[in-house]
């Protein structure tokens, strides 16, 4: 059974990093395009970023661009969110999702065309 775990959470200081990782199991996610959205109360789930099979491809919402950097280790089934000078807005659940199609990065940003998802991390920037 297909299954995203993520991790690396945590309530820090605007201005602060964190770096969340999901690791994926379960089927092959490797040619997949994997993606970090995230949540607020009485919202939908916002797209952060995306990154393509092999890496070498990323995307961003404006909002978190020059600020966030998605990878990917395929070796270890583990795509990571790197996070840097935070700001009380990013305060919400992020949560790790991969694209059951392979070798298509079309809708990326579109959390309706994920078809795995991890439970969410919290994260929590105070100002």
């Amino acid at each position: 059974q297909a299954q995203l775990v993520e991790s690396g959470g945590g309530s820090v200081q605007a201005g602060d990093s964190l770096r969340l990782s999901c690791v994926a199991s379960g089927r092959v996610f490797s040619n997949s395009v994997m993606g970090w959205f995230r949540r607020v109360p009485g919202k939908e789930r916002e797209f952060v970023a995306a990154i393509a099979w092999l890496g070498r491809t990323s995307f961003y919402a404006d909002s978190v661009k020059g600020r966030f950097t998605i990878s990917r280790d395929n070796a270890r089934n583990t795509v990571y969110l790197q996070m840097h000078s935070l700001k009380p807005e990013d305060t919400a659940v992020y949560y790790c999702g991969s694209r059951g199609v392979q070798y298509d990065t079309t809708y990326y940003e579109r959390a309706d065309r994920y078809d795995y998802w991890g439970q969410g991390t919290q994260v929590f920037v105070s100002s």
